[in-house]
């Protein structure tokens, strides 16, 4: 395959960006896009030119650092798949392929298609974690009986990797989907029940605080999630939020 690239370059976060164009060909329609980015750079690197800064580590979809905006969807085309799971065979021969960063406040670029999304951690040691006592008397994991089906609910909730997908494509760059999903992981089992309250209260405090936009309500942030991460999570959440005012 030849194709154009227009890809965003953004030396940090105080200067201006700009969309570049490169032109790559023989890629073959079985490289991932992010195997078509090293040729790129490669490229650019034998050519003397500055290469493309991109986050990526375990490239399994598993890690969620190989967030980008393609094509006006982050991740690219496709459902359910982040962007190192994306392969060329999606695109045709001599496509125009327009490659962005996350574009959210509360993600400033670092550089090029690299983002900062430290924000997401400060909201989880806001109040994503269960306290426990290590003190020698810890119970063990399997000697509390869970109900299968509050059981399955929190480990959909628990797949969420916190690539930021539904921040970059919300309307707001809400940060709600995350944040729901995280709190329903421990809202659903009894283990996150004694610091309920707080650990609601605290995360969306700190959402607010980071600069994510209101829940729009359309919908976009199931649709792009690459683990396919449900709405009911921001209908608990706000359950969760709710009784806390009342409790």
């Amino acid at each position: 395959m030849n194709l154009t690239l227009k890809v965003w370059r953004q030396k940090s976060d105080k200067e201006k960006g700009n969309m570049e164009t490169y032109q790559v060909s023989g890629i073959s329609t079985d490289s991932s896009f992010l195997e078509m980015m090293d040729i790129l750079n490669e490229q650019l690197v034998a050519e003397d030119k500055e290469p493309v800064a991109f986050d990526h580590d375990c490239r399994e979809g598993i890690c969620g650092t190989c967030s980008m905006y393609i094509n006006g969807e982050a991740h690219g085309p496709g459902r359910e798949i982040t962007t190192c799971q994306l392969h060329m065979r999606e695109f045709k021969n001599g496509e125009t392929i327009y490659i962005e960063p996350w574009r959210a406040k509360a993600f400033p670029v670092i550089k090029d298609l690299v983002v900062d999304r430290s924000a997401f951690d400060r909201v989880m040691n806001a109040g994503g974690f269960v306290s426990v006592n290590t003190s020698g008397n810890t119970q063990d994991a399997n000697a509390i009986p869970i109900n299968k089906h509050d059981a399955d609910k929190a480990f959909d909730a628990a797949t969420c990797i916190g690539c930021g997908a539904c921040v970059a494509t919300c309307k707001n760059a809400s940060a709600m989907l995350f944040v729901s999903a995280k709190v329903s992981q421990l809202a659903l089992l009894p283990q996150g029940k004694v610091e309920a309250k707080e650990r609601v209260e605290n995360m969306v405090k700190q959402m607010d605080e980071e600069g994510f936009g209101n829940c729009s309500n359309t919908g976009a942030c199931e649709v792009e999630c690459p683990k396919g991460i449900s709405l009911e999570n921001i209908a608990r959440m706000n359950r969760e939020y709710l009784k806390s005012g009342i409790s």
